[in-house]
């Protein structure tokens, strides 16, 4: 188990509000990444610290079976101007514990989902994310590091 304290960070990208019912968020979360990958919104992002994408889970209105937003985009440096067609979202930081899903993407990333859910962590539900850097780049075999936040 890796336990991490994440410093604050802040994110330029794009948002939607969700729910797990009924599957609604693997539709939701689908096609909020086939817009940013289509219109290749990483490329419009001003500032940025690296090239991972990071995608935010946060506002929960309870536990992750109720709506929560989901934020896809990338970290950035203090104060940048953000672009009318971006929004920002600023991860708090805190107590992270650290799951790998590796494997065929999306499926990997789904099953670790899975797994989390039906874990006894004691999980925060303040922002949790998921880092895609060149380990999931291969989508027959990549690597992405799912961020709990934990109390």
């Amino acid at each position: 188990m890796i336990i991490k304290e994440v410093k604050p960070f802040i994110l330029l990208g794009l948002s939607i509000k969700t729910t797990n019912e009924d599957g609604r968020s693997s539709i939701d979360c689908g096609n909020l990444w086939h817009k940013f990958e289509l219109e290749n919104y990483a490329d419009k992002i001003p500032g940025k610290l690296n090239d991972e994408v990071v995608a935010v889970y946060y506002d929960y209105e309870g536990d992750h079976n109720k709506p929560f937003s989901y934020f896809i985009g990338c970290s950035v440096k203090q104060h940048v101007e953000v672009p009318v067609e971006l929004k920002s979202c600023l991860v708090r930081g805190g107590t992270y514990q650290i799951f790998k899903a590796s494997g065929k993407m999306p499926d990997c990333v789904a099953n670790c989902w899975k797994e989390i859910w039906n874990s006894s962590i004691n999980r925060a539900y303040e922002a949790d994310f998921e880092v895609y850097d060149e380990r999931s780049k291969n989508w027959n075999n990549a690597e992405v590091d799912i961020y709990i936040s934990i109390k």
